[in-house]
């Protein structure tokens, strides 16, 4: 695997012997008001999977005046084409038609065929709660795309004149949300999920690309290449979770509503079921398993900077059809000055994958996360 996938399991395996380990402040023996000395081990132990899987947002509700604060790294690697279920080789990509054939300058082909992307994301996070029935939340992205390619020489054929990489990094978008509680009923608990995201990333990133003439070209990056969606969406949901003994489960079902237009598109609608389960066999440690079905809608509309002979410049080559299967460790410190501090490790890659017109598909995802409520 990747050397990110390797230092966030090296990470996790120090961390867990650290929160295990972790000896008594002095905070956990200080007197109280009724004079009665409290050890750490009078405090009632917090549990790991209190907490759903990292890579689920929003699931869980605070209690009156609590503040959380979160920091997740996510990292996703894309390699190889699909075309719906079916696997294509970069060759193959480049003798389909360019579907912007017949304007200025357009070959009959595809030339510039993207080979794989990574994308990086840095999200900071926030939660309070002003009542037990009410918790909100805010999350800001700081996001980083890396995307290769291969451009094919002259109007078509398959022979090879070169690579080139392209970059875009910065802000994404900033997404606001409240949790409103619809009941508990003893371990059982459900919870309509309903945010806004804000246009706060940009949408018109540039970059240089190597042309099928061997000219460099300062161009408008595609779509998947920008930092935002460019519209304001809704982002409305419903979670249950619930916990017997050591063992807990849940389920989520969220969407993506995109509206209006910018720069004369706007990004399909996402709608997303994922549900999990986890083992708790100490307080401090839990291990998931969850599985996302995820559809998304392809583009509606078109950039009129985005012309080019690449499959990531047509609007319907996006969005399909996805199932993930992922695995999952949550550690919580019991003790000292690290007590109620988390830290959440999840990897997740795809068990099936249909996806509109011609993509990279993705080959696998991590995410690695720290929580604290206070």
């Amino acid at each position: 695997m990747t050397q990110a996938f390797l230092r966030a399991g090296a990470f996790c395996a120090v961390l867990s012997l650290c929160l295990s380990t972790t000896p008594g402040s002095a905070h956990d023996n200080a007197v109280p008001k009724d004079g009665l000395r409290v050890s750490v081990t009078d405090l009632p132990p917090l549990r790991a999977d209190g907490h759903a899987p990292i890579g689920v947002m929003g699931e869980h509700r605070h209690k009156t005046g609590e503040v959380m604060l979160s920091y997740r790294f996510m990292h996703m690697d894309m390699e190889g084409y699909r075309s719906g279920t079916n696997g294509l080789s970069p060759k193959q990509v480049a003798v389909t038609p360019n579907a912007f054939f017949g304007l200025p300058g357009q070959p009959p082909n595809i030339r510039i065929v993207p080979t794989s992307m990574t994308m990086d994301m840095h999200m900071f996070g926030a939660m309070y709660a002003p009542n037990d029935r009410i918790t909100l939340m805010a999350m800001l992205p700081y996001v980083i795309k890396n995307m290769d390619h291969i451009t094919f020489a002259g109007p078509a054929g398959t022979v090879r004149l070169g690579t080139f990489n392209t970059q875009s990094e910065g802000w994404g978008d900033l997404k606001i949300s409240a949790l409103y509680g619809l009941g508990t009923w003893g371990a059982h608990k459900l919870h309509l999920n309903f945010g806004v995201s804000l246009p706060t990333g940009s949408t018109t990133e540039r970059a240089t690309a190597l042309t099928p003439t061997g000219a460099l070209m300062n161009m408008r990056m595609p779509y998947g290449m920008q930092l935002g969606s460019g519209t304001v969406d809704l982002l409305p949901g419903i979670t249950y979770s619930a916990r017997s003994g050591n063992t807990g489960w849940g389920a989520q079902l969220t969407g993506v509503v995109r509206t209006g237009k910018n720069n004369g598109y706007h990004l399909g609608n996402e709608v997303a079921l994922t549900s999990w389960g986890s083992y708790q066999p100490k307080p401090w440690i839990s291990l998931s398993g969850r599985i996302e079905a995820k559809s998304v809608g392809d583009i509606s509309g078109r950039d009129s900077r985005m012309v080019g002979p690449s499959p990531t410049l047509n609007p319907d080559n996006y969005g399909g059809e996805t199932v993930t299967l992922f695995a999952g460790v949550n550690l919580v410190a019991q003790k000292g000055a690290l007590r109620g501090h988390r830290v959440a490790l999840e990897i997740g890659a795809p068990v099936y994958q249909n996806l509109n017109g011609l993509q990279l598909e993705t080959d696998w995802t991590t995410t690695l996360g720290w929580q604290y409520a206070f």
